[in-house]
């Protein structure tokens, strides 16, 4: 026969066991959500949705009508320099911005420039064809995927996955302007 004080310890023990589980679940929840402090605000500059990009520039395609995922959204000119500087020092390697080439272009000024027009620089044919502008719409999708936005370019660095990392780089790129 069962007494008031086994059940009463069971019961406690069950219920100690989902306080400690929902207590676990609302703590890595907070801790490993990402998200951007500028999601969802449109107060100035531009609201894009980030997308894949397509092959040789931008493109509207549905990707062969796969059922397209939500993109986050990231507001392009609201980034933080400061942040961007840091993340700058993984392009840093390569780049420079004191208006010298290194093996990579200088990127000083390189918001509103034509895409592949640094003198002195021997880019790739695909870059010198592209035939547009750096604007911040396609240095967000370059900065995402080099090599998937103008195949054939010689950059061999992977890309910036995270949206308010390149919004931040974006923001640095135009605080060089001249």
């Amino acid at each position: 026969m069962l007494n008031t004080t086994t059940v009463t310890k069971a019961a406690g023990a069950v219920l100690g066991a989902f306080l400690f589980f929902l207590l676990g679940s609302w703590a890595s929840a907070a801790l490993f959500t990402i998200g951007s402090p500028a999601h969802g605000a449109a107060e100035e500059g531009e609201e894009i949705a980030l997308m894949t990009a397509a092959p040789g520039g931008v493109g509207g395609g549905d990707g062969g009508g796969a059922a397209a995922e939500e993109a986050p959204k990231v507001v392009l000119g609201e980034g933080d320099p400061d942040k961007g500087a840091k993340v700058f020092g993984k392009c840093k390697a390569c780049h420079k911005v004191d208006g010298k080439n290194a093996t990579g272009p200088h990127l000083d000024g390189v918001v509103g420039r034509p895409i592949g027009s640094v003198e002195g620089f021997a880019y790739s044919d695909p870059v010198k064809t592209h035939g547009d502008t750096w604007t911040l719409e396609h240095l967000d999708n370059y900065l995402a995927d080099p090599k998937g936005y103008i195949p054939g370019n010689k950059m061999s660095f992977a890309g910036l996955p995270k949206p308010e990392d390149r919004a931040n780089v974006i923001a640095y790129l135009q605080s060089l302007a001249h």
